[in-house]
């Protein structure tokens, strides 16, 4: 997924993407290499145990969404009727880990990064909120193997909820920090957000985490809107 989206960004900027290793195919691996035998440079003054914890929090609550994502008919780890719910507070639950690590980096940088991300993914939780609620009234039910199957008889909930569909997938890039929402991210004044101070496999966690709640994201669209 990361060549994918790569190369596609490559694309649009009239450049060439990862073209080495099996034209770009192994360049994931390379880079978990590299972040895996990396330095870990611990900052002064940090506070230690929060700063270590902070990625942690922020990849364990990517992963607990995908508990109640079905992945084919009764394929699924937790078949619970609020599972849309337990989806949506992983995601908000998430954003405890972007505010711990800007604030145990003990710099300014850090810390308004996870400012900025804290406010841009709860500002952004609000609308995805309403969205789940009208499709909820619409469908129900808050079983997303329930929501599947009602598409199947019916058709897909995007032809019907179009708004809410085209909000829901804005939202959805809001989330995950992508363009045109990184702003969380900012490079030119922020030079990193909330993982300035973090290196090695620390930051790998971060990316990963990020990269899960994009996938995750993908998947609840795919199956709210588009029929599972």
């Amino acid at each position: 997924m990361t060549v994918i989206e790569r190369k596609f960004i490559a694309g649009t900027q009239n450049r060439k993407g990862p073209n080495k290793l099996l034209f770009g195919l192994l360049q994931p691996f390379a880079d978990a290499f590299k972040l895996l035998f990396k330095e870990q440079v611990f900052p002064r003054n940090i506070k230690f145990g929060v700063f270590v914890v902070a990625p942690a929090i922020s990849l364990v609550f990517a992963f607990i969404g995908w508990c109640f994502v079905p992945f084919g008919y009764n394929t699924i780890l937790s078949n619970i009727n609020l599972g849309l719910i337990y989806v949506f507070i992983a995601s908000i639950l998430h954003v405890y880990g972007i505010i711990l690590a800007g604030w145990a980096s003990n710099s300014k940088y850090s810390f308004l990064g996870a400012v900025r991300s804290s406010a841009q993914l709860l500002a952004y939780d609000i609308t995805l909120g309403i969205c789940v609620v009208c499709l909820t009234i619409f469908t129900r039910s808050l079983n997303i193997n329930d929501i599947v199957e009602l598409q199947d008889k019916t058709g897909w909930n995007a032809f019907y909820l179009f708004p809410i569909f085209i909000i829901f997938c804005i939202c959805g890039i809001a989330e995950t920090n992508r363009h045109p929402f990184d702003m969380p991210e900012a490079e030119s004044e922020l030079v990193g957000g909330y993982t300035t101070e973090y290196s090695s496999i620390m930051f790998a966690f971060f990316f990963l985490a990020e990269y899960c709640s994009m996938l995750l994201m993908s998947f609840m669209i795919v199956h709210l809107f588009l029929g599972g």
